[in-house]
């Protein structure tokens, strides 16, 4: 029945995603852009105050900064632009009208690809961009509990922000989360942004219907305030089943707005949205219209850095890793360029001359134990300043890997290696010879320590004989003990066939 409805009823959902920009001042004024300033009504000015007199000056660094993001989703870029007044009243809103754009958004009819999570993994889903337009935040308000009044901190106020608008190409709240974390992602990459939602930084917010049995667009149903990703997809996949459930009982879906109840995991009637509202647009006198040369933004576009996906693509061709090791070094920058130094530092022939350097045919194994030891090893000794101050520099950390590939020491001893190397900053080759950490290979000096382990353990090597596989593993365990962590497993288990007759 539920496959039916689906059918029957399909999602026509679009989202709007507003940022605030990371820039060093307000959009239209000189105060700081500070969304960390705790202290309310802290970066204000009588510009964003709206006191009498005072005119806004536009921010060069914020319209650069959204023509940047349209070049990294495809977009075309206006030419000529300009400002205009949206009126309102609202009591965050100082001027009674902010200063958006309508009729000419700086950048349009952009695309952004998605996992297509219907098919295969390589195919993708295009979600077409309408516009990104560049507007003025409004202030925050501070309801008091009980409600007797409402205070208005005005720092956000002016703050330049972003406003993003998608064609209705999501059919479900996968998709949703698919281009939020990427369009997050892009943000980070390029500086526009820290993206962070926590933070209120970038504010999702979802426009969704059911197509009605006859194939027409229903009732939208907007949700507003939503505080993260998971948050955004969780209500689109709450509000189709909502939905698909009042059309199936031939109840009409109301035209409203509602928000998201983490508690509850469900959208809440917050208010209706009867009419549309007429904000009497027109253009900002005070502001001049924007014109933009090919050479302007030709010299913006030359800014943008490589981006997630040409990441991806690079990172597979280049070092052949699996999908999950990508994703990490693509979601964390710095963790990622950490590993292509280590990389290339494995590649340097004129470094690290003290060890057998190991052949072309190699490198593939070489970059995944590489990826390994990042991943796991240095995310735990990582400080919360990054590793922009690390002891270990890649060099080390390659000297480390090339190691562990030659079985000179093993992997609970580069373990331990790597915890000295952030604490004291000593070359591995130092910290193994003063540990004495080096693994023994040599199946002369391991012969004795396996005949102790036969002999003290005689059940196991029974049961081993008897066909117990894990009694092999067990008794490889012991001898590992017995040399105090130094032989090497893969020489150990060799010996103990050998000796038992396998």
């Amino acid at each position: 029945m539920a496959s039916k409805l689906y059918m029957k009823y399909q999602p026509v959902i679009g989202l709007e995603i507003h940022t605030a920009l990371k820039t060093q001042t307000k959009m239209f004024c000189d105060s700081l852009n500070d969304p960390d300033e705790k202290r309310p009504n802290w970066n204000i000015c009588p510009v964003c105050l709206a006191h009498p007199g005072t005119l806004p000056v536009i921010n060069e660094e914020a319209v650069k900064k959204v023509i940047l993001t349209g070049l990294a989703l495809n977009c075309s870029i206006a030419h000529d632009t300009f400002f205009e007044r949206k009126n309102y009243f609202y009591p965050d809103l100082p001027k009674g009208y902010q200063i958006s754009q309508y009729q000419k958004p700086l950048c349009q009819n952009g695309v952004l690809e998605i996992p297509n999570n219907n098919q295969n993994p390589d195919s993708k889903k295009i979600i077409r961009i309408t516009r990104i337009h560049l507007e003025e935040d409004a202030g925050r308000l501070q309801h008091d509990p009980l409600g007797d009044f409402s205070l208005v901190d005005y720092n956000r106020a002016g703050v330049p922000l972003m406003e993003l608008v998608t064609e209705p190409d999501f059919t479900s709240g996968q998709d949703v989360r698919a281009f939020a974390e990427e369009y997050q992602l892009i943000l980070k990459y390029i500086g526009a942004s820290d993206a962070d939602m926590e933070k209120g930084l970038m504010r999702v917010e979802v426009n969704i219907s059911l197509t009605n049995a006859d194939g027409s667009y229903g009732t939208k149903v907007e949700i507003k305030n939503l505080n993260s990703i998971a948050a955004a997809a969780a209500s689109v996949d709450y509000e189709i089943t909502r939905q698909k459930e009042l059309l199936e009982s031939g109840t009409p879906v109301v035209a409203e707005t509602r928000g998201w109840d983490e508690n509850k995991k469900a959208t809440v009637s917050q208010r209706s949205k009867e009419e549309a509202h007429d904000y009497r647009y027109f253009p900002e006198p005070d502001l001049p219209p924007l014109h933009f040369e090919s050479s302007h933004i030709g010299l913006i576009k030359q800014k943008l850095p490589e981006l997630p996906q040409a990441r991806r693509d690079r990172f597979k061709e280049q070092y052949s890793l699996p999908e999950a090791d990508i994703e990490i070094f693509t979601a964390d920058k710095v963790l990622g360029n950490y590993f292509e130094h280590v990389s290339s530092e494995l590649l340097s022939f004129e470094k690290l001359t003290h060890l057998e350097r190991p052949g072309a045919e190699h490198h593939e194994r070489l970059f995944k134990l590489a990826s390994n030891y990042v991943i796991t090893e240095l995310q735990k000794h990582r400080t919360a300043s990054g590793l922009e101050d690390t002891r270990v520099t890649p060099e080390s950390f390659a000297d480390l890997v090339v190691r562990v590939f030659h079985k000179q020491i093993s992997s609970s001893g580069a373990q331990a290696v790597l915890e000295d190397m952030f604490k004291t900053g000593a070359s591995p080759e130092h910290i193994i010879k003063e540990k004495d950490l080096g693994q023994v290979s040599d199946s002369g000096q391991l012969d004795s320590v396996v005949d102790a382990v036969i002999s003290a353990n005689p059940k196991p090597v029974e049961d081993y004989k008897k066909g117990k596989e894990a009694s092999l593993k067990f008794l490889i365990g012991m001898a590992m003990r017995e040399s105090k962590g130094k032989g090497n497993p893969q020489v150990l288990e060799e010996i103990i066939k050998r000796k038992l007759g396998s």
